[in-house]
Formats: C-alpha cells, sequence, structure tokens
C-alpha cells in the first residue's frame, strides 16, 4: 500500500517520558450553522475531528507530549487535517495518500438539544493504514500507546496494524490504553465483540461506556452496576478500567481500589468529542502520577468542558480552564 509524502513532522527521536503515540483516522469536519436538517441549512464550517487525533489535541493542551499516526488523502483536506492537529502542538505523522481521499464527517443539530453525524469514510486514506505503516515512528521513545475500537472496524489492513501496534508497544515497554470506543455502523454485519474483547485483553488500561462495557465482557444487558462492570472489565486482564457512565458520571478501579465520580452539571449544547476529553485528561492526569480520585474527577471536568462547544475539540480545556470551572463567577476577569 503506497504512500507518498509525509504532512507534518514526526516527534523527535529523543525519549520524553510520558510521551503518547495515538494512530487512527482523523477526518475533516463540515459542521453545520444553525438547528436544521442538512437540506435546510444555508452555511456550515470546515473543521477536523476523529477520535484518535481528538485525543493527542486533549493531550496536548494539557502539556503532554502527544503524537498522532494516520493515512490522509494527497490532497486539500489531507493537508488542513494534519495542519490543525500541528497548529495544536501535536507531532503529526499523516502521510499522504495518492490513492484515496481524506475521510469527512459531517455534523448538525436537526433540533435543539440532538446532534446529527454522517461519515463519509469507506474507502478513506484512513482506511488503508496498515502495519509497514508503524515504521515511521520509533515505538521506545513514548510511555503509552493508546488506541481506539474504531480502527479495527475500518478494515482489514487498519484491525492488523492496531494489533501490530500493540505488538510494538509491548515489546517497547509501552502501557497501552484502549477505549473501546464503539462505532456500530462501521461493523456492519460483523459481531464487534470478539475483536474489541482481544484488544481490550491486550491492554493496561481499558475506558469503555457502560454499554460498551457490557458489550465487551458479555455482561447481561440489564446489568448496571459500575463496580460490577468494572470488573469484569479487568478480568479480561487489564490492570486498570474506567467506566463512563454519561449523566451519571464515571467510575474506575486500579488496584485494590474503586472510585466513582459525580458527572458535572453544564449547559449542554453538543456531546460529540467529550468522551475523548474526558480520556485525554485521565490518561494526562494519571501519566502525572495523580491518585486514581483526582485523576477521574478532572477527567470528567474535562468531558463537561467539551459539552459546552459545538466542535469536536477546539472547546477541549487547557489547564486553566480546569482550574476555573469551580469558580463561583463565570467571569474571567
Amino acid at each position: 500500500m503506497s504512500g507518498a509524502a509525509v504532512a507534518g513532522s514526526a516527534a523527535p527521536g529523543a525519549s520524553a517520558a510520558g510521551a503518547v503515540l495515538t494512530l487512527g483516522e482523523s477526518m475533516a469536519l463540515i459542521r453545520g450553522d444553525g438547528v436544521a436538517g442538512l437540506e435546510h441549512l444555508a452555511t456550515a464550517r470546515i473543521e477536523t475531528g476523529g477520535a484518535e487525533g481528538n485525543v493527542a489535541v486533549g493531550l496536548t493542551r494539557l502539556g503532554v507530549d502527544a503524537t498522532w499516526l494516520g493515512r490522509v488523502g494527497d490532497d486539500a483536506l489531507g493537508r488542513r487535517v494534519a495542519g490543525e492537529l500541528r497548529g495544536e502542538g501535536v507531532h503529526v505523522v499523516a502521510i499522504a495518500d495518492p490513492a484515496a481521499p481524506t475521510g469527512l464527517m459531517i455534523k448538525n443539530t436537526p433540533h435543539a438539544g440532538r446532534t446529527a453525524v454522517t461519515y463519509y469514510r469507506a474507502g478513506s486514506a484512513g482506511s488503508r493504514l496498515s502495519p509497514a505503516d508503524l515504521d515511521r515512528v520509533d515505538f521506545a521513545r513514548f510511555s503509552l500507546l493508546h488506541l481506539t475500537g474504531i480502527i479495527p472496524a475500518l478494515s482489514a489492513s487498519a484491525r492488523e496494524t492496531a494489533f501490530a501496534a500493540v505488538e510494538r508497544a509491548r515489546a517497547a515497554g509501552c502501557t497501552i490504553s484502549f477505549d473501546v470506543n464503539l462505532r456500530a455502523s462501521l461493523w456492519r454485519d460483523e459481531d464487534p465483540a470478539p475483536v474489541l474483547r482481544s484488544l481490550a485483553a491486550l491492554a493496561d488500561i481499558v475506558i469503555a461506556g457502560d454499554d460498551e462495557a457490557r458489550l465487551v465482557t458479555g455482561s447481561p444487558s440489564a446489568l448496571d452496576d459500575p463496580t460490577a462492570l468494572l470488573a469484569a472489565l479487568r478480568d479480561l486482564g487489564p490492570r486498570e478500567a474506567v467506566v463512563k457512565r454519561g449523566p451519571h458520571g464515571a467510575s474506575a478501579s486500579a488496584g485494590g481500589e474503586v472510585v466513582h465520580q459525580a458527572a458535572f452539571a453544564v449547559p449542554v449544547v453538543d456531546t460529540v468529542g467529550a468522551g475523548d476529553a474526558f480520556t485525554a485528561a485521565y490518561l494526562a492526569r494519571r501519566l502525572e502520577g495523580a491518585p486514581l480520585a483526582e485523576a477521574v474527577r478532572v477527567a470528567a471536568i474535562a468531558g463537561a468542558i467539551a459539552c459546552t462547544h459545538p466542535s469536536d475539540w477546539l472547546g477541549y480545556a487547557r489547564p486553566a480552564d480546569l482550574a476555573a470551572f469551580d469558580a463561583v463567577d463565570p467571569v474571567r476577569r
């Protein structure tokens, strides 16, 4: 599978404590202005999005050295994806693929409080990720590899790449983080559970929504006890598990500790990307050595802040935003 020039810049070769590598598909994003169906909208904004790139942005905003690896089309949208990630301080290894276009997602608000997302990513450059692309980075310089369950759903070669990345990361002594991040439509008629369960079993840290945790562990659909879901996830092999429960908060388990964090009430504009903000903040705090309870609390704040912005990642928190979250006066002077 051919790849043209690398757009953006790779991370330096020297080892960096706490550095994170993530890989996957970042796409162009068309976000409709206003509340209406796409057939009625007059204007839209061009942005970028995609879970793994979102996490990389969230990490860099919180001071973590993050690298994103992926394929984009050798086109204007691919250059935009690479440029916007690079502009956020992410080390970008974007392989410009002349044989396929950059993936596209379209997001609009058909009714107040409801977001619709449509993907055009079949046969995209991002779906052509291959194990050979991993040669572009030195796994020895990273402390953590972060993957999601989106990658293995994109194509057979992308799935092979996800498992190959885990092998290389393990050989290099990296911690492996896996966010289940189920996209049911990408799996078509295939049962995603066996593949996602295999990746979860290979990870050190697993992050999942409650429905995703039930899918991966085979727990009964009626099971809503977060402590039991955490235990079921850890029984697969990870040393650390996190369950995101939306408006009900989040729970985490590591060692003999289990913590529960209530959700923070905010005016919700758009929840798309909030889970990635949560994941980035959680990993950032854990890489800093923060206690489990603090990491989950800060992650919940970051996720809440992301919900107040219509973009995938433009509204992600910086340290000052996290510090100001509990302020009584909402006006920063």
